[in-house]
């Protein structure tokens, strides 16, 4: 698989024109995704069989973490659809100061526990991982709580303009949103966010867009 940048752009959506055409969810089997940097780096993390589960690829996260950072100390993130939990994990094996998961799905968010519990035995990685609805949860968290949002929705929900409006008020000034989706979303205006980089794998779509300066 060949990640390419944006030099030659897909066709652009704008969020709420209901432009996107997501493609049909497949059913993950039971597999594993490997963390690929910081003190857990080459771990494995089991998934559980869930439909329309797709985690993100390797060279993806290793491409998206190049771009943020190997060393993000003092970061406050957010994974708010975690799935997998490889976003999240991959954030908290890299030294982030609070990493929060949240997982819909009950047997993923025991899963995601399980992993937890596996990794750090100590326990003194600061993760939470939490069984909630992603989009009513960010909707009552404080403002500016988080430097960097995870956004990698189930693409046949379509949920990428409600996620990005309540994901957007949660950023610090300069924080980052990471968005996965199967055509490139256009953030409203209004949102206050601005593409900082973008890039391609396959059928998957990803940027990372900034608030603010």
């Amino acid at each position: 698989m060949t990640i390419r940048h944006s030099n030659r752009p897909g066709p652009r959506v704008t969020v709420g024109e209901g432009a996107v055409k997501p493609r049909p969810p497949k059913a993950a089997g039971p597999g594993e995704v490997r963390i690929v940097g910081g003190v857990w780096k080459r771990s494995k993390l089991p998934v559980p069989v869930s439909e329309g589960l797709r985690p993100t690829p390797d060279r993806v996260r290793e491409t998206v973490f190049n771009w943020l950072g190997q060393d993000l100390a003092g970061w406050r993130v957010l994974d708010a659809f975690a799935g997998s939990g490889a976003l999240g994990f991959e954030a908290a094996s890299r030294g982030a100061a609070q990493v929060v998961l949240l997982e819909r799905d009950a047997r993923l968010a025991t899963a995601l526990r399980a992993n937890l519990k596996r990794l750090d035995k100590d326990n003194t990685v600061p993760m939470t991982i939490a069984n909630a609805d992603a989009l009513a949860w960010m909707q009552r968290a404080a403002p500016g709580s988080f430097d960097l949002v995870f956004l990698d929705p189930p693409f046949a929900q379509v949920l990428f303009a409600a996620a990005l409006t309540a994901a957007a008020p949660l950023l610090a000034e300069g924080g980052l949103i990471y968005l996965e989706s199967p055509e490139p979303v256009e953030p409203p205006a209004a949102l206050g966010l601005s593409v900082w980089k973008e890039g391609r794998a396959g059928a998957v779509h990803y940027r990372l867009l900034r608030r603010g300066g």
